[in-house]
């Protein structure tokens, strides 16, 4: 049999060199501990520039390097286990929610959430912006966007800005009845607002989830939650106890 085009393709260099520099990382750095400039990394391993970015670039996506503004690059500590949405039956701001409400606004979504929604596309609906902290670690930031039809009792005297208001607009939430949710997630690229809150550079991979809460046969609230891809490792119902470790080794347990 005849040997397939893709069987003929060799293995890029960038992905070689990801393989020795994961081997350093283990052998040679600590977590926190800051890597060379580029150009001192790319004279030691004999490679260009744009190869090495690309080695760095896979190992940041892998969560075993760091981008830090104004440090420069870094090795990860391991990924914590985030839980998503284990509650099918809760409403965000439920007790137990980790997420902290920042504010909430009352703004146009983009067409993709009004479509979603089921609303006019300039009709303005309640974004509320929570965060989410893991040992003083801003770890994701979350935009949830609630139409005015969901939330029909809520009046602008009760809590007027701020995160009072995303507060009052999550309690006015939970008197529907949740009928469901359904969630997906991909992989995505920290845009500005998101990597400032972060603490990431523009651009830094993300993990991108973005719930529908069902209620009266509509969607009532729609959710995009996005985490770092660097530090967060998201676990979803009875999974979260699953570790996978990634060491010289490449032992699982």
């Amino acid at each position: 049999m005849g040997t397939t085009q893709l069987e003929s393709v060799p293995e890029p260099k960038y992905w070689h060199l990801k393989t020795v520099l994961s081997e350093a990382l283990d052998s040679e750095f600590s977590v926190g501990e800051i890597l060379p400039n580029e150009r001192d990394l790319a004279a030691r391993f004999g490679v260009a520039r744009a190869t090495l970015r690309q080695a760095l670039e896979q190992l940041e996506l892998e969560g075993r390097l760091q981008r830090r503004r104004g440090v420069g690059t870094t090795v990860a500590p391991p990924r914590v286990g985030v839980a998503v949405g284990t509650d099918e039956d809760a409403w965000p701001g439920a007790p137990g929610d980790a997420w902290q409400p920042v504010e909430c606004t009352l703004a146009v979504p983009p067409a993709a959430v009004a479509a979603a929604l089921e609303t006019g596309a300039e009709e303005p609906v309640h974004t509320v912006r929570r965060s989410r902290v893991f040992h003083g670690q801003p770890v994701a930031a979350e935009l949830l966007y609630i139409p005015a039809s969901s939330v029909p009792d809520l009046t602008a005297i009760d809590a007027p800005s701020g995160s009072a208001r995303a507060r009052a607009v999550l309690r006015e939430l939970q008197r529907l009845e949740l009928e469901g949710q359904d969630r997906a997630v991909e992989l995505g690229s920290a845009r500005a607002d998101d990597a400032k809150e972060l603490d990431r550079l523009p651009g830094a991979p993300v993990l991108v989830v973005t719930t529908r809460f069902l209620a009266a046969g509509r969607t009532a609230a729609l959710s995009v939650a996005t985490y770092r891809a660097d530090t967060c490792r998201l676990t979803f119902g009875d999974s979260g106890g699953v570790e996978i470790h990634h060491g010289p080794e490449r032992q699982a347990s």
